[in-house]
């Protein structure tokens, strides 16, 4: 039975310590729409492929994604756009960042016990809209720390309604689809199957857990809810807001409410769409002219997921699989980093379009920023670019070199293992993920690089001879400006380190004297 939440929300009048009651949200007076800053709603989607969205593979004549496609249709498709690293806690702390986790200090994922997250020395761009006025709320998952300071209201966020980590970090009472799955909390004793963790999955608000273990078939709904009323209220106060939706599609477990006759994960994927299909009407609704949407992923599908995995579409990443190991998420094969990307803003970004540009999600910091008219701490360094002339002007001008950490798969975490330039990609360090079956790619050290023409190689199956003279031009440019970043780095002073520290007490639990951290506290006291 679903049970109809009530959410908390920190109004403008809460920031200025007026009107303090539970459950009430403000409407008060709106400001001048003419000098209003716009609206941004990012949205987030989980180990999503690049081929999951129908408009990049029109010849599949697929239907998953017609709200997507709808959008892509009177919006901008990007179809070079790679996440900045292919797993979760990396990649969503260089998108918040606007820097490499060889800068911000996250290379690799942080744990259900970790003490700590996203380290206190970064700057995230909730924090810098939140001071200029905007109404920052966050809905679905975090990955940056879930303790003390590092939760996302201490990080920049007014609000938050979500799960602090992937939701197949714990165990639920009807556990989702997943290979292999998690029993039920009520029979799982140890560490089992799909399950990282014996204690009930948590779903927080603000800073409180509300329920534990969460509902994950409800899931979607209580977002959706959460999602609106943001967008709804936001809009009645006449305040320019950011909208953080991190998605819990397509991750797996899958919970897709409904029949599923054609399959789970595509089930899964049209539940997702049609997710984001509401959060598109309600903007339409309120604040069509003055709202950028932005959707795109945080990396590539989990091919060891088999059936409950994604599509990479053409980048199949065939000189890994050919050797054994999966080539989508933990690897720097295209299929871990390339993403879906749909950028919407009727009357500012033409319809219909389409850019090759060459990005990353960490452009979207800066992006944000300057539309918001915002500039961002000259005290440190940054590796996104402002993407706006791409987004409003058509032109096709991205980054000129793109650099793939290593998320996992191979080698130690943040080392630079691949470097994208123009068509060519270069790889110093190969290795493969698990892949469906079992089989895992070793790690390969490459003196001189292998370097894969994209254009004419899109499955990054044969690399180039290293005697010819493409090869030689390519390599002296792409080797060049590594190190050139390599030295950047090594001598930028605003570097972070983050703390991996884990300690039992810091996992998230409601009431110790339960088993699985069991409570539900989903009404306002």
């Amino acid at each position: 039975m679903r049970t109809e939440r009530l959410f908390f929300f920190t109004s403008f009048e809460e920031k200025t310590g007026k009107n303090k009651s539970c459950c009430c949200v403000s409407t008060g007076a709106g400001l001048d729409q003419k000098s209003k800053k716009p609206n941004f709603i990012v949205i987030l989607a989980d180990d999503i492929g690049w081929g999951d969205l129908d408009a990049n593979q029109p010849e599949r004549r697929s239907n998953n994604t017609p709200n997507l496609n709808l959008m892509a249709e009177q919006g901008l498709r990007l179809t070079d756009f790679h996440s900045p690293a292919s797993t979760c806690s990396p990649s969503r702390a260089a998108i918040l960042t606007g820097r490499y986790g060889l800068r911000n200090g996250v290379t690799h994922n942080f744990a259900v016990e970790s003490v700590a997250g996203l380290p206190l020395s970064e700057v995230a761009f909730p924090q810098l809209l939140q001071e200029e006025g905007y109404y920052t709320a966050m809905i679905g998952k975090w990955h940056l720390g879930h303790n003390g300071p590092y939760g996302p209201t201490k990080r920049g966020f007014d609000y938050y309604l979500g799960i602090p980590y992937s939701n197949d970090m714990g165990c639920t009472d009807n556990p989702g689809y997943n290979l292999p799955k998690c029993p039920p909390c009520e029979s799982i004793s140890s560490l089992h199957g799909g399950c990282y963790s014996t204690l009930g999955l948590p779903l927080m608000e603000n800073s409180s857990i509300v329920e534990q273990p969460l509902d994950l078939w409800s899931l979607t709904d209580q977002y959706k809810s959460a999602a609106l009323k943001i967008i709804h209220n936001a809009s009645a106060r006449g305040q320019p807001y950011l909208l953080y939706m991190a998605l819990a599609h397509m991750h797996v477990p899958l919970a897709p409410a409904g029949a599923a006759s054609e399959g789970v994960y595509a089930a899964s994927l049209k539940e997702m769409d049609s997710l984001v299909g509401t959060i598109k009407s309600a903007s339409d609704d309120t604040e069509k002219n003055n709202t950028l949407i932005w959707f795109t992923g945080d990396n590539g599908p989990w091919e060891q997921k088999c059936q409950y995995a994604g599509s990479v579409g053409p980048f199949t990443g065939k000189w890994q699989t050919n050797k054994g190991g999966g080539s989508a998420k933990r690897t720097t094969w295209e299929g871990g980093h390339r993403v879906p990307a749909v950028a919407y803003w009727p009357g500012r970004i033409p319809a219909n379009a389409s850019s090759p540009a060459l990005l990353s999600g960490m452009d979207i910091f800066p992006t944000l920023l300057s539309l918001a008219g915002i500039n961002p701490p000259t005290d440190r360094r940054y590796d996104g670019m402002d993407a706006t002339k791409v987004l409003l002007h058509q032109e096709h001008m991205g980054h000129e070199f793109l650099f793939h950490p290593n998320s996992g798969a191979a080698g130690r975490f943040g080392d630079l293992q691949a470097v994208r330039a123009g068509k060519y990609k270069a790889f110093y360090i190969t290795g493969g993920a698990e892949a469906c079956g079992g089989t895992t790619g070793r790690p390969q050290l490459h003196d001189p690089p292998l370097i894969f023409d994209l254009e004419r190689d899109a499955a990054e199956e044969t690399p180039l001879q290293v005697h010819t003279p493409e090869y030689q031009t390519a390599a002296q440019r792409i080797a060049r400006k590594r190190e050139e970043l390599l030295w950047d780095i090594a001598t930028d002073e605003s570097v972070s380190t983050a703390d991996y520290r884990k300690e039992e007490s810091a996992a998230p639990c409601c009431d110790q004297r339960q088993a699985v951290c069991r409570c539900n506290t989903l009404k306002c006291s």
